[in-house]
């Protein structure tokens, strides 16, 4: 015979599996995306989802990275530079022509520069953390193409090329003229508006584009940025690179000053540093060329000016 304790015994078991089923299905319902029914929404993902897009926003937010400086007689002394970044807003503009479409992606981030310095020249460590905030406005342009005509939009499109990212603060007083780095293979990668700067993300389209450079963990890469700056002074220029997805490894260096002629009421610069990519690293990321003029850092009043171009590259592990 069953009896009512016998009964409660094994009805509860079957109550916490079914209780627990219910919980799950809830959760999983939660988490369902929007169904894609539009080139545009479809478009929308393919952009949300690349990874060279995705590689750069990781390194053009340093979020407490910092840089040896080194002191300098100025208003203030600064130690370690560095700026943290939040995107605030993205806009995808698409012109859809035929088979072919043509996107903007504007990223809007607010920004704050941060300054570890002193205000006594013999200081030795710093005293004070200055904080500078600033709106940086980025944006590259993404080709899309169609290769099906399915029901399904998701299926019909697919990103055919990049340009590189461009932005910064619109100041007129420092501009990034030029930038060029000697790969390792012998090639020589020149951009002059990154923007007009197409990489391939399509192998059927190769003979239209160039090729993301391939790099392997170790080897060495000579850069070379040119800037128009309307100070005499030394500009800060950077370039920060290495960091996955998850912003972890980051790595920042300065580039040194290799001439500076008078152009007018301007100055024609040009700065070198060499890169690496981390050891054992592999995939996609961004190399971010940031220049800021010297009483940016080294005043703590002057409000930020600051010029960013993005390179994306790939690492591939060692044969």
């Amino acid at each position: 015979m069953i009896t009512a304790e016998k009964t409660k015994k094994y009805l509860l078991p079957f109550f916490l599996l079914a209780l627990i089923s219910f919980l799950s299905a809830c959760q999983d319902s939660s988490v369902i995306e929007p169904e894609i029914t539009t080139d545009r929404q479809a478009m929308e993902k393919l952009v949300s989802e690349d990874s060279v897009l995705n590689s750069f926003e990781p390194n053009f937010n340093e979020d407490g990275e910092t840089d040896f400086l080194g002191k300098v007689n100025a208003d203030i002394y600064p130690f370690k530079v560095w700026h943290r970044m939040r995107l605030v807003n993205r806009n995808l503009t698409i012109d859809i022509q035929g088979d072919t479409a043509y996107g903007v992606v504007t990223n809007t981030f607010e920004g704050i520069l941060f300054i570890a310095a002193s205000y006594d020249p013999n200081a030795t460590t710093p005293d004070t953390v200055v904080q500078k905030p600033f709106t940086s406005i980025v944006t590259r342009n993404v080709i899309f193409v169609k290769i099906d005509r399915n029901p399904n939009p998701e299926r019909n499109w697919r990103i055919a090329a990049i340009s590189l990212p461009e932005g910064g603060t619109q100041s007129p007083n420092i501009d990034i003229t030029k930038f060029t780095a000697f790969l390792p293979n012998g090639d020589t990668l020149i951009i002059t508006s990154p923007n007009d700067y197409y990489l391939i993300r399509n192998w059927q389209h190769w003979w239209r584009w160039r090729h993301i450079p391939v790099l392997q963990p170790g080897q060495e890469v000579l850069l070379r940025v040119e800037v128009t700056s309307a100070y005499s002074d030394t500009d800060f220029v950077t370039i920060t690179f290495g960091a996955d997805r998850f912003g972890m490894h980051r790595l920042k260096k300065r580039f040194v000053l290799v001439s500076s002629t008078p152009n007018g009421n301007l100055y024609d610069k040009v700065y070198e540093q060499t890169f690496t990519p981390r050891p054992f690293a592999f995939g996609f990321f961004h190399a971010i060329v940031n220049a800021t003029p010297k009483q940016v850092i080294f005043d703590d009043s002057t409000p930020v000016e600051m010029e960013s171009w993005g390179v994306p590259y790939y690492v591939r592990p060692l044969p």
